[in-house]
Protein backbone atom coordinates (compact mmCIF):
# COMPACT_ATOMS: atom_id res chain seq x y z
CA UNK A 1 0.00 0.00 0.00
CA UNK A 2 1.36 3.42 -0.87
CA UNK A 3 0.15 6.85 0.16
CA UNK A 4 1.53 10.06 -1.36
CA UNK A 5 -0.51 13.03 -0.21
CA UNK A 6 1.21 15.60 -2.40
CA UNK A 7 1.71 13.49 -5.52
CA UNK A 8 -0.77 13.27 -8.33
CA UNK A 9 -1.52 9.57 -7.88
CA UNK A 10 -2.82 7.94 -4.70
CA UNK A 11 -3.48 4.29 -4.08
CA UNK A 12 -5.24 3.65 -0.77
CA UNK A 13 -6.93 0.33 -0.09
CA UNK A 14 -7.75 -0.09 -3.75
CA UNK A 15 -8.83 3.54 -4.29
CA UNK A 16 -6.81 5.11 -7.08
CA UNK A 17 -7.33 8.65 -8.32
CA UNK A 18 -5.27 11.02 -10.40
CA UNK A 19 -6.31 14.07 -8.42
CA UNK A 20 -5.80 15.33 -4.89
CA UNK A 21 -7.25 13.34 -1.95
CA UNK A 22 -9.64 16.19 -1.10
CA UNK A 23 -11.38 15.45 -4.40
CA UNK A 24 -13.02 12.51 -2.64
CA UNK A 25 -14.80 15.08 -0.46
CA UNK A 26 -15.75 17.18 -3.49
CA UNK A 27 -17.18 14.12 -5.24
CA UNK A 28 -19.51 13.55 -2.28
CA UNK A 29 -20.76 17.07 -1.66
CA UNK A 30 -17.79 18.33 0.34
CA UNK A 31 -18.80 16.67 3.60
CA UNK A 32 -18.24 13.14 4.89
CA UNK A 33 -18.39 11.05 8.00
CA UNK A 34 -15.04 9.51 8.86
CA UNK A 35 -16.58 6.06 8.46
CA UNK A 36 -17.79 6.98 4.96
CA UNK A 37 -14.39 8.36 3.95
CA UNK A 38 -12.68 5.18 5.12
CA UNK A 39 -15.27 3.01 3.37
CA UNK A 40 -14.61 4.97 0.17
CA UNK A 41 -10.89 4.25 0.44
CA UNK A 42 -9.33 7.11 2.40
CA UNK A 43 -7.04 6.16 5.27
CA UNK A 44 -7.23 7.77 8.71
CA UNK A 45 -3.70 9.09 8.12
CA UNK A 46 -4.74 10.89 4.96
CA UNK A 47 -7.87 12.27 6.64
CA UNK A 48 -5.86 13.70 9.53
CA UNK A 49 -3.27 15.03 7.07
CA UNK A 50 -6.00 16.99 5.28
CA UNK A 51 -7.17 18.26 8.67
CA UNK A 52 -3.66 19.35 9.66
CA UNK A 53 -3.20 21.13 6.32
CA UNK A 54 -6.42 23.07 6.87
CA UNK A 55 -8.08 21.55 3.81
CA UNK A 56 -10.96 20.09 5.83
CA UNK A 57 -12.49 21.03 9.16
CA UNK A 58 -14.22 19.05 11.89
CA UNK A 59 -17.91 19.89 12.02
CA UNK A 60 -18.78 17.49 14.81
CA UNK A 61 -17.39 14.25 16.15
CA UNK A 62 -16.62 12.05 13.17
CA UNK A 63 -17.88 14.56 10.57
CA UNK A 64 -15.57 16.58 8.31
CA UNK A 65 -16.10 19.08 5.49
CA UNK A 66 -14.01 21.13 3.08
CA UNK A 67 -13.15 24.53 4.56
CA UNK A 68 -13.68 26.21 1.19
CA UNK A 69 -17.39 25.43 1.26
CA UNK A 70 -19.77 28.29 2.09
CA UNK A 71 -20.61 28.57 5.82
CA UNK A 72 -23.24 26.07 6.96
CA UNK A 73 -26.62 27.78 7.12
CA UNK A 74 -28.21 25.19 9.45
CA UNK A 75 -25.26 23.62 11.28
CA UNK A 76 -27.30 21.96 14.04
CA UNK A 77 -29.83 20.41 11.67
CA UNK A 78 -27.08 19.32 9.29
CA UNK A 79 -25.20 17.60 12.11
CA UNK A 80 -28.36 15.82 13.26
CA UNK A 81 -29.10 14.80 9.67
CA UNK A 82 -25.66 13.24 9.38
CA UNK A 83 -25.42 11.61 12.79
CA UNK A 84 -29.05 10.63 13.41
CA UNK A 85 -30.08 9.45 9.92
CA UNK A 86 -33.18 7.60 11.20
CA UNK A 87 -34.36 10.54 13.29
CA UNK A 88 -36.82 13.22 12.17
CA UNK A 89 -36.59 16.86 13.22
CA UNK A 90 -39.81 17.60 15.09
CA UNK A 91 -41.76 19.90 17.40
CA UNK A 92 -40.13 23.28 18.20
CA UNK A 93 -37.19 22.63 15.85
CA UNK A 94 -39.57 21.81 13.01
CA UNK A 95 -41.79 24.78 13.89
CA UNK A 96 -38.74 27.05 13.71
CA UNK A 97 -37.70 25.56 10.36
CA UNK A 98 -41.18 26.18 8.95
CA UNK A 99 -41.28 29.68 10.51
CA UNK A 100 -44.25 28.86 12.68
CA UNK A 101 -42.78 30.04 15.97
CA UNK A 102 -40.74 32.88 17.37
CA UNK A 103 -39.05 30.45 19.74
CA UNK A 104 -35.29 30.06 19.24
CA UNK A 105 -34.49 26.38 19.82
CA UNK A 106 -31.54 25.81 22.13
CA UNK A 107 -31.57 22.11 21.29
CA UNK A 108 -32.69 20.03 18.34
CA UNK A 109 -35.91 18.09 18.88
CA UNK A 110 -35.69 14.71 17.18
CA UNK A 111 -38.35 12.03 16.80
CA UNK A 112 -36.99 8.51 17.11
CA UNK A 113 -38.79 5.22 16.81
CA UNK A 114 -40.09 3.90 20.10
CA UNK A 115 -37.72 1.26 21.41
CA UNK A 116 -34.69 2.75 19.65
CA UNK A 117 -31.73 4.14 21.54
CA UNK A 118 -31.84 7.88 22.19
CA UNK A 119 -29.17 9.73 20.15
CA UNK A 120 -26.18 11.08 22.05
CA UNK A 121 -24.26 13.91 20.44
CA UNK A 122 -21.51 16.06 21.88
CA UNK A 123 -22.95 18.93 19.84
CA UNK A 124 -25.61 20.16 19.25
CA UNK A 125 -27.77 19.37 22.27
CA UNK A 126 -30.53 16.96 21.25
CA UNK A 127 -33.85 16.11 22.91
CA UNK A 128 -35.34 12.83 21.78
CA UNK A 129 -39.08 12.18 21.56
CA UNK A 130 -40.23 8.61 21.10
CA UNK A 131 -42.89 7.95 18.45
CA UNK A 132 -44.80 4.82 17.51
CA UNK A 133 -44.20 3.39 14.04
CA UNK A 134 -47.17 5.06 12.31
CA UNK A 135 -46.57 8.48 13.87
CA UNK A 136 -42.83 8.28 13.22
CA UNK A 137 -43.27 7.51 9.52
CA UNK A 138 -46.05 9.99 8.73
CA UNK A 139 -45.47 13.43 7.27
CA UNK A 140 -41.72 13.20 6.72
CA UNK A 141 -40.14 15.65 4.28
CA UNK A 142 -36.53 15.34 3.13
CA UNK A 143 -34.79 18.71 2.80
CA UNK A 144 -31.38 19.31 1.27
CA UNK A 145 -29.53 21.55 3.73
CA UNK A 146 -25.97 22.41 2.76
CA UNK A 147 -25.82 19.28 0.62
CA UNK A 148 -27.09 17.01 3.41
CA UNK A 149 -30.45 15.24 3.46
CA UNK A 150 -32.31 16.20 6.64
CA UNK A 151 -35.64 14.60 7.55
CA UNK A 152 -38.16 17.09 8.94
CA UNK A 153 -41.87 16.72 9.60
CA UNK A 154 -44.08 18.84 7.36
CA UNK A 155 -46.07 21.73 8.90
CA UNK A 156 -49.33 19.79 9.22
CA UNK A 157 -47.71 16.83 10.98
CA UNK A 158 -45.75 19.21 13.20
CA UNK A 159 -48.98 20.86 14.32
CA UNK A 160 -50.46 17.50 15.27
CA UNK A 161 -47.28 16.55 17.13
CA UNK A 162 -47.24 19.89 18.93
CA UNK A 163 -50.75 19.31 20.24
CA UNK A 164 -49.83 15.79 21.31
CA UNK A 165 -46.77 17.07 23.22
CA UNK A 166 -48.39 20.33 24.35
CA UNK A 167 -47.56 19.66 27.99
CA UNK A 168 -43.89 19.30 27.05
CA UNK A 169 -43.47 22.31 24.78
CA UNK A 170 -46.10 24.66 26.24
CA UNK A 171 -49.57 25.58 25.08
CA UNK A 172 -48.40 29.09 24.21
CA UNK A 173 -46.07 27.59 21.60
CA UNK A 174 -48.94 25.53 20.17
CA UNK A 175 -51.28 28.51 19.94
CA UNK A 176 -48.63 30.61 18.21
CA UNK A 177 -48.01 27.79 15.73
CA UNK A 178 -51.73 27.46 14.98
CA UNK A 179 -52.00 31.20 14.24
CA UNK A 180 -48.90 31.10 12.07
CA UNK A 181 -50.30 28.14 10.16
CA UNK A 182 -53.60 29.96 9.54
CA UNK A 183 -51.60 32.83 7.98
CA UNK A 184 -50.00 30.51 5.42
CA UNK A 185 -51.08 30.88 1.81
CA UNK A 186 -52.82 27.52 1.56
CA UNK A 187 -53.47 25.93 4.95
CA UNK A 188 -54.63 22.33 4.62
CA UNK A 189 -56.81 21.62 7.64
CA UNK A 190 -57.85 18.22 6.30
CA UNK A 191 -54.20 17.16 6.31
CA UNK A 192 -53.79 18.45 9.86
CA UNK A 193 -56.77 16.36 10.95
CA UNK A 194 -55.41 13.31 9.15
CA UNK A 195 -52.12 13.54 11.05
CA UNK A 196 -54.01 14.31 14.26
CA UNK A 197 -55.89 11.02 13.87
CA UNK A 198 -52.58 9.18 13.40
CA UNK A 199 -51.27 10.88 16.55
CA UNK A 200 -54.60 10.23 18.32
CA UNK A 201 -55.24 13.87 19.15
CA UNK A 202 -57.99 14.60 16.61
CA UNK A 203 -60.58 15.30 19.29
CA UNK A 204 -58.17 17.61 21.09
CA UNK A 205 -57.12 19.62 18.05
CA UNK A 206 -60.55 19.93 16.41
CA UNK A 207 -61.81 22.86 18.55
CA UNK A 208 -58.63 24.82 17.86
CA UNK A 209 -58.95 24.26 14.11
CA UNK A 210 -62.62 25.23 14.15
CA UNK A 211 -61.67 28.48 15.87
CA UNK A 212 -59.19 29.22 13.08
CA UNK A 213 -61.56 28.60 10.18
Amino acid sequence: MSTHVNNCVHVVWGWSVTKRPEDLFRKHGGQLRMSEAIRLGMSRYMLYKLLDRGVIERVSRGIYRLVQLPPIGNPDLVTVGLRVPNGVVCLVSALAFHRMTTQIPHEVSVAVLRGARAPRLDHPPVRAYFFGAAAHAAGVEVHQLDGVEVRIYNPEKTLADSVKFRNRIGMDVVQEALKAYRARRRPDYDAVMNYARICRVDRVILPYLEALM
